[in-house]
């Protein structure tokens, strides 16, 4: 059976950090671009960031870029995303995903073939 569970999420202060884990099993991650996005409050699906199959080539939305990290351990079946510098305005639960179209910023699970539960981050003094 195929599952995606994301770990890592919790309360943490503005300028703080966080590591969220995106883990696999029953497939080969490593097959897969995996995308994380993210949901606050009362909006909508934001795509955030995006990694290839074998970890060379990441992307990243402009909100986020220099501040979060995406990554893949391929053996471990996993991926990461570092985030650093935090702000209140990163509040929202954060899903990993495996996209239908490569770098499609997927603003609706329809288009994402497997998801997690999502992990809830709050950013907050």
């Amino acid at each position: 059976q195929v599952h995606l569970v994301e770990s890592g999420g919790g309360l943490v202060q503005p300028g703080g950090s966080l590591r969220l884990s995106c883990a696999a099993s029953g497939f080969a991650l490593s097959a897969y671009w995996v995308t994380w996005v993210r949901q606050a409050p009362g909006k909508g699906l934001e795509w955030i960031s995006e990694i290839n199959s074998v970890g060379s080539n990441t992307y990243y939305t402009n909100s986020v870029k220099g501040r979060f990290t995406i990554s893949r351990d391929n053996v471990q079946n996993t991926v990461y995303l570092q985030m650093d510098s935090l702000k209140p305005e990163d509040t929202a639960v954060y899903y990993c995903a495996t996209p239908k179209g490569l770098l499609a910023h997927g603003s609706d699970w329809s288009k994402y073939l497997y998801r997690g539960q999502g992990t809830q981050v709050t950013v907050s003094s």
